[in-house]
Protein backbone atom coordinates (compact mmCIF):
# COMPACT_ATOMS: atom_id res chain seq x y z
CA UNK A 1 0.00 0.00 0.00
CA UNK A 2 1.04 3.45 -0.51
CA UNK A 3 1.63 6.06 2.21
CA UNK A 4 0.38 9.43 1.28
CA UNK A 5 2.59 10.91 3.72
CA UNK A 6 5.46 9.93 1.52
CA UNK A 7 4.83 12.15 -1.10
CA UNK A 8 5.54 15.24 -2.22
CA UNK A 9 3.16 18.32 -3.93
CA UNK A 10 5.66 17.13 -7.17
CA UNK A 11 5.28 13.71 -6.63
CA UNK A 12 0.82 13.54 -6.50
CA UNK A 13 0.64 15.98 -9.38
CA UNK A 14 3.04 13.50 -11.41
CA UNK A 15 1.67 10.29 -10.16
CA UNK A 16 -2.11 11.47 -10.89
CA UNK A 17 -1.78 13.48 -14.49
CA UNK A 18 0.25 10.23 -15.83
CA UNK A 19 -2.40 8.03 -14.02
CA UNK A 20 -5.05 10.05 -16.18
CA UNK A 21 -2.78 9.42 -19.57
CA UNK A 22 -2.44 5.94 -18.90
CA UNK A 23 -5.91 5.48 -18.16
CA UNK A 24 -7.50 7.08 -21.42
CA UNK A 25 -4.92 4.79 -23.19
CA UNK A 26 -5.93 2.02 -21.89
CA UNK A 27 -9.73 2.02 -23.26
CA UNK A 28 -8.92 1.26 -26.41
CA UNK A 29 -6.84 -1.29 -25.52
CA UNK A 30 -8.58 -3.44 -23.27
CA UNK A 31 -11.45 -3.45 -25.43
CA UNK A 32 -9.20 -4.42 -28.65
CA UNK A 33 -8.24 -7.46 -26.45
CA UNK A 34 -11.64 -8.36 -25.71
CA UNK A 35 -12.35 -8.32 -29.43
CA UNK A 36 -9.33 -10.81 -29.72
CA UNK A 37 -10.56 -12.74 -26.99
CA UNK A 38 -13.91 -13.15 -29.10
CA UNK A 39 -15.83 -11.66 -25.80
CA UNK A 40 -17.77 -8.40 -24.84
CA UNK A 41 -15.48 -5.07 -24.44
CA UNK A 42 -16.65 -5.00 -20.60
CA UNK A 43 -15.08 -7.95 -19.90
CA UNK A 44 -11.31 -6.29 -21.16
CA UNK A 45 -12.54 -3.46 -19.22
CA UNK A 46 -13.36 -5.13 -16.13
CA UNK A 47 -9.96 -6.68 -15.76
CA UNK A 48 -8.21 -3.94 -16.85
CA UNK A 49 -9.54 -1.93 -13.87
CA UNK A 50 -9.54 -4.93 -11.46
CA UNK A 51 -6.04 -5.73 -12.23
CA UNK A 52 -4.41 -2.73 -12.66
CA UNK A 53 -5.94 -1.51 -8.67
CA UNK A 54 -4.46 -4.78 -6.73
CA UNK A 55 -1.47 -4.56 -8.67
CA UNK A 56 -1.17 -0.55 -7.79
CA UNK A 57 -2.00 -1.38 -3.99
CA UNK A 58 0.36 -4.66 -3.65
CA UNK A 59 2.32 -5.16 -6.22
CA UNK A 60 6.15 -5.62 -6.37
CA UNK A 61 7.13 -2.36 -8.57
CA UNK A 62 5.14 0.92 -7.94
CA UNK A 63 4.14 2.70 -10.98
CA UNK A 64 4.10 -0.49 -13.25
CA UNK A 65 0.83 -0.93 -15.34
CA UNK A 66 -1.00 -4.01 -15.37
CA UNK A 67 -4.20 -4.96 -16.82
CA UNK A 68 -5.90 -6.68 -20.01
CA UNK A 69 -3.31 -7.88 -22.42
CA UNK A 70 -3.13 -8.82 -26.28
CA UNK A 71 -0.06 -11.43 -24.71
CA UNK A 72 -2.92 -13.38 -22.60
CA UNK A 73 -5.82 -12.60 -24.61
CA UNK A 74 -4.43 -14.89 -27.81
CA UNK A 75 -4.19 -18.00 -25.09
CA UNK A 76 -8.05 -17.46 -24.48
CA UNK A 77 -8.58 -17.51 -28.62
CA UNK A 78 -7.63 -21.01 -28.59
CA UNK A 79 -9.71 -21.79 -25.37
CA UNK A 80 -12.43 -20.42 -27.20
CA UNK A 81 -12.36 -22.20 -30.36
CA UNK A 82 -11.98 -25.16 -27.82
CA UNK A 83 -15.04 -24.47 -26.17
CA UNK A 84 -16.81 -24.00 -30.05
CA UNK A 85 -15.52 -27.34 -30.73
CA UNK A 86 -17.31 -28.80 -27.58
CA UNK A 87 -20.41 -26.84 -28.03
CA UNK A 88 -21.83 -27.43 -31.85
CA UNK A 89 -25.13 -26.91 -31.19
CA UNK A 90 -24.88 -23.97 -29.00
CA UNK A 91 -26.46 -20.30 -30.85
CA UNK A 92 -24.12 -17.21 -30.96
CA UNK A 93 -25.31 -16.04 -28.02
CA UNK A 94 -25.12 -18.87 -26.00
CA UNK A 95 -22.16 -20.06 -27.20
CA UNK A 96 -20.28 -16.47 -26.19
CA UNK A 97 -21.65 -16.88 -22.92
CA UNK A 98 -20.23 -20.62 -22.44
CA UNK A 99 -16.99 -19.10 -23.39
CA UNK A 100 -17.43 -16.46 -21.13
CA UNK A 101 -18.07 -18.71 -18.20
CA UNK A 102 -14.83 -20.76 -19.36
CA UNK A 103 -12.42 -17.56 -19.37
CA UNK A 104 -13.24 -16.87 -15.99
CA UNK A 105 -12.90 -20.12 -14.78
CA UNK A 106 -9.38 -20.40 -16.39
CA UNK A 107 -8.81 -16.71 -14.91
CA UNK A 108 -9.33 -17.69 -11.06
CA UNK A 109 -7.04 -21.07 -11.48
CA UNK A 110 -4.58 -19.13 -13.25
CA UNK A 111 -4.28 -16.69 -10.55
CA UNK A 112 -4.15 -19.20 -7.89
CA UNK A 113 -1.03 -20.91 -9.48
CA UNK A 114 0.39 -16.89 -9.97
CA UNK A 115 -0.23 -17.06 -5.74
CA UNK A 116 1.35 -20.37 -5.38
CA UNK A 117 4.37 -19.65 -7.48
CA UNK A 118 4.76 -16.05 -5.83
CA UNK A 119 4.67 -17.79 -2.08
CA UNK A 120 6.72 -20.40 -3.40
CA UNK A 121 9.64 -17.53 -4.24
CA UNK A 122 10.09 -19.20 -7.73
CA UNK A 123 9.56 -15.24 -8.57
CA UNK A 124 13.86 -15.01 -8.34
CA UNK A 125 14.20 -17.14 -11.48
CA UNK A 126 13.24 -14.64 -13.71
CA UNK A 127 17.03 -13.74 -13.18
CA UNK A 128 18.15 -17.11 -15.39
CA UNK A 129 16.46 -14.58 -18.52
CA UNK A 130 19.98 -13.55 -20.07
CA UNK A 131 20.52 -9.78 -21.15
CA UNK A 132 20.63 -10.69 -24.64
CA UNK A 133 16.84 -12.33 -24.42
CA UNK A 134 15.73 -9.49 -22.39
CA UNK A 135 17.27 -7.12 -25.42
CA UNK A 136 15.04 -9.27 -27.49
CA UNK A 137 12.11 -9.86 -25.81
CA UNK A 138 11.66 -5.92 -25.20
CA UNK A 139 12.54 -5.16 -29.34
CA UNK A 140 10.19 -7.55 -30.32
CA UNK A 141 7.74 -6.22 -28.27
CA UNK A 142 8.18 -2.43 -29.16
CA UNK A 143 7.86 -4.12 -32.90
CA UNK A 144 4.70 -5.61 -31.75
CA UNK A 145 3.19 -2.22 -30.63
CA UNK A 146 3.85 -0.66 -33.60
CA UNK A 147 2.34 -3.29 -35.15
CA UNK A 148 -0.95 -3.57 -33.40
CA UNK A 149 -1.80 -0.41 -34.58
CA UNK A 150 -1.78 -0.81 -38.14
CA UNK A 151 -5.67 -2.08 -38.07
CA UNK A 152 -6.82 1.28 -37.15
CA UNK A 153 -4.90 2.81 -40.09
CA UNK A 154 -6.49 -0.38 -42.56
CA UNK A 155 -8.69 0.93 -45.26
CA UNK A 156 -12.56 -0.05 -45.22
CA UNK A 157 -13.16 -3.46 -47.60
CA UNK A 158 -9.16 -4.00 -46.97
CA UNK A 159 -9.78 -7.28 -48.91
CA UNK A 160 -11.21 -5.73 -52.29
CA UNK A 161 -7.12 -4.87 -52.74
CA UNK A 162 -4.55 -6.74 -54.51
CA UNK A 163 -1.61 -5.95 -53.21
CA UNK A 164 0.39 -4.00 -50.23
CA UNK A 165 0.99 -1.18 -52.58
CA UNK A 166 -3.11 -0.88 -53.39
CA UNK A 167 -3.65 -1.14 -49.26
CA UNK A 168 -0.94 1.78 -48.78
CA UNK A 169 -2.33 4.16 -51.21
CA UNK A 170 -5.77 3.25 -50.42
CA UNK A 171 -4.99 3.58 -46.43
CA UNK A 172 -3.40 7.12 -47.08
CA UNK A 173 -6.57 8.87 -49.46
CA UNK A 174 -8.83 7.27 -47.25
CA UNK A 175 -6.78 8.52 -43.43
CA UNK A 176 -5.05 10.89 -44.64
CA UNK A 177 -6.56 12.93 -41.24
CA UNK A 178 -5.44 10.38 -38.85
CA UNK A 179 -1.96 10.13 -40.27
CA UNK A 180 -1.81 13.80 -40.20
CA UNK A 181 -3.00 12.92 -36.73
CA UNK A 182 -0.63 10.64 -35.48
CA UNK A 183 2.43 13.15 -36.54
CA UNK A 184 1.13 16.38 -34.66
CA UNK A 185 0.88 13.44 -31.72
CA UNK A 186 4.46 12.39 -32.28
CA UNK A 187 5.39 15.75 -32.59
CA UNK A 188 3.67 16.69 -29.34
CA UNK A 189 5.41 14.10 -27.32
CA UNK A 190 8.83 14.34 -28.60
CA UNK A 191 9.00 18.12 -28.29
CA UNK A 192 6.91 19.56 -25.70
CA UNK A 193 8.57 18.06 -22.89
CA UNK A 194 11.56 19.66 -24.35
CA UNK A 195 9.85 23.25 -23.33
CA UNK A 196 7.71 22.11 -20.38
CA UNK A 197 7.65 18.63 -18.71
CA UNK A 198 4.50 20.87 -16.35
CA UNK A 199 1.97 18.06 -17.52
CA UNK A 200 2.49 14.89 -19.65
CA UNK A 201 3.13 15.68 -23.34
CA UNK A 202 0.59 12.35 -24.06
CA UNK A 203 -2.38 14.03 -22.04
CA UNK A 204 -1.53 17.33 -23.65
CA UNK A 205 -2.68 15.72 -27.07
CA UNK A 206 -5.10 14.02 -26.01
CA UNK A 207 -7.20 17.09 -24.70
CA UNK A 208 -6.05 19.64 -27.44
CA UNK A 209 -6.88 17.40 -30.76
CA UNK A 210 -10.08 16.05 -29.38
CA UNK A 211 -10.70 19.04 -28.70
CA UNK A 212 -10.08 20.40 -32.26
CA UNK A 213 -11.31 17.34 -34.15
CA UNK A 214 -14.90 17.80 -31.78
CA UNK A 215 -15.21 21.14 -32.46
CA UNK A 216 -14.01 21.69 -35.92
CA UNK A 217 -16.22 18.60 -36.88
CA UNK A 218 -13.28 16.70 -38.34
CA UNK A 219 -14.43 13.31 -39.62
CA UNK A 220 -11.81 10.74 -38.21
CA UNK A 221 -12.52 7.40 -36.65
CA UNK A 222 -12.82 7.55 -33.00
CA UNK A 223 -12.87 5.33 -29.53
CA UNK A 224 -16.39 5.47 -29.95
CA UNK A 225 -16.65 3.47 -33.33
CA UNK A 226 -14.30 0.75 -31.86
CA UNK A 227 -16.91 -0.23 -28.97
CA UNK A 228 -20.43 1.20 -27.65
CA UNK A 229 -19.48 2.18 -24.18
CA UNK A 230 -23.11 3.46 -23.47
CA UNK A 231 -24.15 0.28 -21.39
CA UNK A 232 -21.37 0.07 -18.94
CA UNK A 233 -21.43 -0.46 -15.31
CA UNK A 234 -19.35 -0.45 -12.41
CA UNK A 235 -17.99 -4.43 -11.83
CA UNK A 236 -20.44 -6.44 -9.44
CA UNK A 237 -19.23 -10.38 -8.15
CA UNK A 238 -20.26 -13.03 -11.03
CA UNK A 239 -20.64 -16.26 -10.20
CA UNK A 240 -18.89 -18.43 -12.73
CA UNK A 241 -20.52 -21.60 -13.71
CA UNK A 242 -17.84 -23.66 -10.92
CA UNK A 243 -19.79 -27.17 -13.04
CA UNK A 244 -16.91 -27.04 -15.60
CA UNK A 245 -14.59 -28.33 -12.94
CA UNK A 246 -16.54 -31.07 -12.67
CA UNK A 247 -16.17 -32.27 -16.15
CA UNK A 248 -12.81 -34.13 -17.32
CA UNK A 249 -13.58 -32.73 -20.94
CA UNK A 250 -13.69 -28.94 -19.89
CA UNK A 251 -10.84 -29.87 -17.49
CA UNK A 252 -8.56 -30.87 -20.30
CA UNK A 253 -9.03 -27.62 -21.74
CA UNK A 254 -9.52 -25.26 -18.51
CA UNK A 255 -6.51 -26.58 -16.71
CA UNK A 256 -3.82 -26.68 -19.62
CA UNK A 257 -4.71 -23.01 -20.74
CA UNK A 258 -4.86 -21.48 -16.78
CA UNK A 259 -1.05 -23.01 -16.74
CA UNK A 260 -0.20 -20.84 -20.33
CA UNK A 261 -1.80 -17.84 -18.88
CA UNK A 262 0.05 -18.13 -15.62
CA UNK A 263 3.07 -18.59 -17.14
CA UNK A 264 2.86 -16.01 -20.07
CA UNK A 265 1.14 -13.58 -17.70
CA UNK A 266 4.31 -14.17 -15.33
CA UNK A 267 6.96 -13.93 -17.37
CA UNK A 268 5.53 -10.57 -19.34
CA UNK A 269 5.25 -9.10 -15.64
CA UNK A 270 8.26 -10.04 -14.25
CA UNK A 271 10.62 -8.93 -17.81
CA UNK A 272 8.46 -5.34 -17.60
CA UNK A 273 9.47 -4.79 -14.03
CA UNK A 274 12.91 -5.70 -14.64
CA UNK A 275 12.70 -3.45 -18.00
CA UNK A 276 11.43 -0.56 -15.34
CA UNK A 277 14.25 -1.70 -13.03
CA UNK A 278 16.76 -0.93 -15.91
CA UNK A 279 15.08 2.51 -16.55
CA UNK A 280 14.44 3.63 -13.04
CA UNK A 281 17.53 2.14 -11.10
CA UNK A 282 15.35 0.71 -7.97
CA UNK A 283 14.78 -3.00 -8.26
CA UNK A 284 11.18 -4.46 -7.07
CA UNK A 285 10.06 -7.39 -5.78
CA UNK A 286 8.89 -10.32 -8.25
CA UNK A 287 8.10 -12.60 -5.83
CA UNK A 288 5.71 -10.02 -4.49
CA UNK A 289 4.63 -9.11 -7.83
CA UNK A 290 3.76 -12.72 -8.61
CA UNK A 291 1.11 -12.86 -5.77
CA UNK A 292 -0.11 -9.47 -6.63
CA UNK A 293 -0.65 -10.45 -10.25
CA UNK A 294 -2.54 -13.88 -8.91
CA UNK A 295 -4.59 -12.30 -6.26
CA UNK A 296 -5.35 -9.73 -9.36
CA UNK A 297 -6.40 -12.49 -12.00
CA UNK A 298 -8.27 -14.37 -9.79
CA UNK A 299 -9.98 -11.82 -8.40
CA UNK A 300 -11.33 -10.38 -11.63
CA UNK A 301 -12.41 -13.99 -12.67
CA UNK A 302 -14.81 -13.71 -10.01
CA UNK A 303 -15.96 -10.15 -11.30
CA UNK A 304 -16.63 -10.85 -14.81
CA UNK A 305 -12.99 -9.90 -16.11
CA UNK A 306 -10.50 -11.50 -17.99
CA UNK A 307 -6.76 -12.53 -16.91
CA UNK A 308 -3.84 -10.50 -17.39
CA UNK A 309 -0.63 -9.17 -16.72
CA UNK A 310 1.54 -6.06 -16.31
CA UNK A 311 1.60 -3.50 -19.87
CA UNK A 312 5.20 -2.83 -21.03
CA UNK A 313 3.59 -0.05 -23.02
CA UNK A 314 1.30 1.24 -20.53
CA UNK A 315 4.25 1.03 -18.31
CA UNK A 316 6.73 2.70 -20.09
CA UNK A 317 4.06 5.51 -20.98
CA UNK A 318 3.65 5.95 -16.79
CA UNK A 319 7.51 6.23 -15.93
CA UNK A 320 8.31 8.90 -18.72
CA UNK A 321 5.64 10.81 -17.92
CA UNK A 322 6.79 11.06 -14.47
CA UNK A 323 4.31 8.40 -13.22
CA UNK A 324 6.56 6.61 -10.17
CA UNK A 325 4.50 5.85 -7.86
CA UNK A 326 1.69 3.74 -6.80
CA UNK A 327 -0.71 6.55 -6.92
CA UNK A 328 0.00 6.63 -10.74
CA UNK A 329 -1.14 3.08 -11.49
CA UNK A 330 -4.23 3.05 -8.61
CA UNK A 331 -5.05 6.89 -10.39
CA UNK A 332 -4.60 4.97 -14.12
CA UNK A 333 -7.38 1.89 -12.98
CA UNK A 334 -9.81 4.02 -10.97
CA UNK A 335 -10.13 6.99 -13.57
CA UNK A 336 -10.52 4.11 -16.27
CA UNK A 337 -13.44 2.61 -15.07
CA UNK A 338 -14.66 6.35 -13.82
CA UNK A 339 -14.59 7.45 -17.08
CA UNK A 340 -15.98 4.17 -18.81
CA UNK A 341 -19.09 4.25 -16.69
CA UNK A 342 -19.53 8.24 -16.06
CA UNK A 343 -17.91 9.97 -18.95
CA UNK A 344 -18.51 7.59 -21.29
CA UNK A 345 -19.61 9.86 -24.20
CA UNK A 346 -15.80 11.74 -23.73
CA UNK A 347 -14.07 8.51 -24.19
CA UNK A 348 -15.93 8.02 -27.05
CA UNK A 349 -14.95 11.02 -28.85
CA UNK A 350 -11.25 10.78 -28.47
CA UNK A 351 -9.37 10.49 -31.83
CA UNK A 352 -8.24 6.65 -32.44
CA UNK A 353 -5.66 8.52 -33.85
CA UNK A 354 -3.89 10.56 -31.44
CA UNK A 355 -3.57 6.92 -29.15
CA UNK A 356 -2.21 5.36 -31.63
CA UNK A 357 0.14 8.27 -32.45
CA UNK A 358 1.47 7.94 -28.39
CA UNK A 359 1.34 4.16 -29.01
CA UNK A 360 4.02 4.60 -31.79
CA UNK A 361 5.90 6.51 -29.60
CA UNK A 362 6.27 3.67 -26.90
CA UNK A 363 7.34 1.99 -29.45
CA UNK A 364 10.13 3.91 -30.28
CA UNK A 365 10.77 4.24 -26.62
CA UNK A 366 10.73 0.94 -25.65
CA UNK A 367 12.96 -0.43 -28.84
CA UNK A 368 16.32 -0.65 -27.41
CA UNK A 369 18.63 0.85 -30.05
CA UNK A 370 22.13 0.52 -28.42
CA UNK A 371 21.21 -3.31 -28.17
CA UNK A 372 22.24 -2.97 -32.70
CA UNK A 373 25.27 -0.92 -31.15
CA UNK A 374 26.19 -3.97 -29.29
CA UNK A 375 25.06 -6.36 -31.09
CA UNK A 376 28.39 -6.04 -33.65
CA UNK A 377 30.44 -6.29 -30.63
CA UNK A 378 28.70 -9.28 -28.49
CA UNK A 379 29.84 -13.11 -28.89
CA UNK A 380 27.89 -14.71 -31.93
CA UNK A 381 25.83 -16.81 -29.28
CA UNK A 382 24.85 -13.44 -27.40
CA UNK A 383 23.58 -12.12 -30.57
CA UNK A 384 21.76 -15.29 -32.31
CA UNK A 385 19.54 -14.94 -28.66
CA UNK A 386 18.71 -11.98 -29.62
CA UNK A 387 18.03 -12.20 -33.17
CA UNK A 388 15.68 -15.11 -32.69
CA UNK A 389 13.89 -13.86 -29.29
CA UNK A 390 12.94 -11.05 -31.08
CA UNK A 391 12.07 -12.95 -34.09
CA UNK A 392 9.93 -15.07 -31.78
CA UNK A 393 8.40 -12.64 -29.74
CA UNK A 394 6.90 -10.93 -33.13
CA UNK A 395 5.80 -14.02 -35.17
CA UNK A 396 5.02 -16.50 -32.18
CA UNK A 397 4.66 -16.35 -28.42
CA UNK A 398 6.31 -14.22 -25.64
CA UNK A 399 6.66 -17.31 -23.22
CA UNK A 400 7.99 -19.53 -25.70
CA UNK A 401 10.25 -16.06 -27.04
CA UNK A 402 11.96 -16.16 -23.90
CA UNK A 403 12.08 -19.97 -22.50
CA UNK A 404 13.64 -20.40 -26.55
CA UNK A 405 16.09 -17.72 -25.43
CA UNK A 406 17.35 -19.29 -21.36
CA UNK A 407 17.62 -23.07 -23.32
CA UNK A 408 19.72 -21.13 -26.18
CA UNK A 409 21.82 -19.46 -23.36
CA UNK A 410 22.00 -22.51 -21.56
CA UNK A 411 23.25 -24.79 -24.26
CA UNK A 412 25.36 -22.13 -24.88
CA UNK A 413 27.00 -21.73 -21.65
CA UNK A 414 27.35 -25.55 -21.21
CA UNK A 415 29.47 -25.72 -24.40
CA UNK A 416 31.73 -23.38 -23.58
CA UNK A 417 32.55 -24.53 -20.28
CA UNK A 418 32.59 -28.34 -21.36
CA UNK A 419 36.37 -28.50 -21.23
CA UNK A 420 38.79 -29.42 -18.68
CA UNK A 421 42.29 -28.89 -18.47
CA UNK A 422 44.88 -30.52 -17.07
CA UNK A 423 48.76 -29.77 -15.92
CA UNK A 424 50.74 -32.48 -15.59
CA UNK A 425 54.29 -33.17 -13.26
CA UNK A 426 56.30 -35.81 -11.96
CA UNK A 427 57.27 -36.25 -8.05
CA UNK A 428 59.44 -38.96 -7.68
CA UNK A 429 57.96 -41.84 -8.86
CA UNK A 430 53.68 -40.12 -8.74
CA UNK A 431 52.24 -38.58 -11.69
CA UNK A 432 50.67 -35.16 -10.63
CA UNK A 433 47.10 -34.25 -12.94
CA UNK A 434 46.36 -30.91 -11.71
CA UNK A 435 42.90 -30.29 -12.90
CA UNK A 436 41.37 -26.42 -14.20
CA UNK A 437 37.72 -26.19 -14.85
CA UNK A 438 34.50 -27.00 -14.05
CA UNK A 439 33.14 -31.28 -14.49
CA UNK A 440 30.31 -31.72 -15.39
CA UNK A 441 28.00 -33.49 -17.39
CA UNK A 442 29.22 -31.60 -20.82
CA UNK A 443 32.62 -31.88 -19.58
CA UNK A 444 33.00 -35.46 -18.67
CA UNK A 445 34.34 -36.38 -22.19
CA UNK A 446 37.01 -33.87 -21.89
CA UNK A 447 37.83 -35.37 -18.55
CA UNK A 448 38.04 -38.42 -19.45
CA UNK A 449 40.69 -37.61 -22.47
CA UNK A 450 43.14 -36.16 -20.44
CA UNK A 451 44.44 -39.34 -18.43
CA UNK A 452 46.42 -42.23 -19.87
CA UNK A 453 45.63 -45.05 -17.63
CA UNK A 454 47.54 -47.76 -19.45
CA UNK A 455 51.38 -45.63 -19.96
CA UNK A 456 51.11 -43.75 -16.64
CA UNK A 457 53.26 -45.10 -13.38
CA UNK A 458 51.70 -47.00 -10.37
CA UNK A 459 51.17 -44.36 -8.53
CA UNK A 460 48.89 -41.80 -9.87
CA UNK A 461 47.40 -38.17 -7.85
CA UNK A 462 44.92 -36.61 -9.59
CA UNK A 463 44.52 -33.45 -8.10
CA UNK A 464 41.26 -31.13 -7.66
CA UNK A 465 42.00 -28.12 -6.37
CA UNK A 466 41.62 -25.50 -9.14
CA UNK A 467 38.58 -28.07 -10.08
CA UNK A 468 35.07 -27.95 -9.38
CA UNK A 469 32.44 -31.27 -9.44
CA UNK A 470 29.25 -29.52 -10.12
CA UNK A 471 27.19 -32.46 -10.76
CA UNK A 472 26.22 -36.58 -10.40
CA UNK A 473 27.43 -36.79 -13.55
CA UNK A 474 31.15 -35.58 -12.44
CA UNK A 475 31.21 -37.75 -9.78
CA UNK A 476 29.83 -40.87 -12.22
CA UNK A 477 33.04 -40.16 -13.90
CA UNK A 478 35.67 -39.95 -11.25
CA UNK A 479 34.04 -43.40 -10.34
CA UNK A 480 34.61 -44.88 -13.69
CA UNK A 481 38.03 -43.59 -14.11
CA UNK A 482 39.02 -44.89 -10.39
CA UNK A 483 37.70 -48.19 -11.69
CA UNK A 484 39.83 -47.92 -15.00
CA UNK A 485 43.07 -47.65 -12.64
CA UNK A 486 42.26 -50.25 -10.30
CA UNK A 487 41.92 -52.87 -12.89
CA UNK A 488 45.33 -51.56 -14.61
CA UNK A 489 46.67 -52.56 -10.69
CA UNK A 490 47.69 -49.07 -10.27
CA UNK A 491 47.36 -46.97 -6.81
CA UNK A 492 45.31 -43.38 -7.47
CA UNK A 493 45.02 -41.07 -5.24
CA UNK A 494 42.23 -38.31 -5.01
CA UNK A 495 43.37 -35.25 -3.52
CA UNK A 496 41.02 -31.99 -2.82
CA UNK A 497 37.44 -33.20 -3.09
CA UNK A 498 34.71 -31.40 -0.69
CA UNK A 499 33.10 -33.81 1.97
CA UNK A 500 30.06 -33.29 -0.37
CA UNK A 501 31.35 -34.83 -3.10
CA UNK A 502 33.38 -37.62 -1.22
CA UNK A 503 29.66 -38.63 -0.08
CA UNK A 504 28.81 -39.39 -3.12
CA UNK A 505 31.28 -41.44 -4.82
CA UNK A 506 30.99 -44.97 -4.28
CA UNK A 507 34.23 -46.62 -6.14
CA UNK A 508 36.57 -43.65 -5.54
CA UNK A 509 35.58 -42.75 -2.11
CA UNK A 510 38.49 -45.08 -0.01
CA UNK A 511 41.18 -43.55 -2.91
CA UNK A 512 40.20 -39.80 -1.76
CA UNK A 513 42.91 -38.35 0.96
CA UNK A 514 42.22 -35.93 3.72
CA UNK A 515 43.20 -32.42 2.96
CA UNK A 516 43.33 -29.14 5.17
CA UNK A 517 42.01 -27.20 2.40
CA UNK A 518 39.60 -28.89 0.88
CA UNK A 519 36.46 -26.96 -0.55
CA UNK A 520 33.41 -26.80 0.70
CA UNK A 521 30.98 -26.93 -2.51
CA UNK A 522 27.66 -28.94 -2.66
CA UNK A 523 27.36 -31.09 -5.93
CA UNK A 524 23.73 -30.75 -7.56
CA UNK A 525 22.53 -34.21 -7.62
CA UNK A 526 19.12 -35.83 -8.37
CA UNK A 527 17.19 -36.53 -5.00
Amino acid sequence: MFNIQNYSKQNIKNDILSGALVAVALVPEAIAFSFIAGVSPVVGLYGAFIIGLITALIGGKPGMISGATGSVAVVFVSLGLSVKYMYPDLDAEALSMMVLHYILVTSIIAGLIQVAIGLLKMGKFIRLVPQPALFGFVNGLAIVIALAQLPFLAPANIGQYGSWIDIIKASLSENYIMYIIIIITMATMQYLPKVSKAVPAGLVAIIAVTLVVYFGHIDTRTVGDLADLSNVSFPHFTMPDWSLLFSWESLKIILPTAVIVALVGLIESLLTLSVLDEMGGKRGSGNQECVALGVGNATSGLFGGMAGCAMIGQSVINFTSGGLGRLSSFTAATLLIILVVSFSDVIAAIPMAVLVGIMFMVSIGTFEFSSIKRISHMPRSDAFVLVVVTIITIFFDLAVAVIAGIIISALVFAWKHAKIFSHTKMEGDKKIYELDGPLFFGSVTSFNEQFDVENDPEEVVIDFKKARVMDSSGAEAIDALTEKYRKAGKKLTLRHLSEDCKKMLRTAGPFCTYEEDDPTYKVAHDV
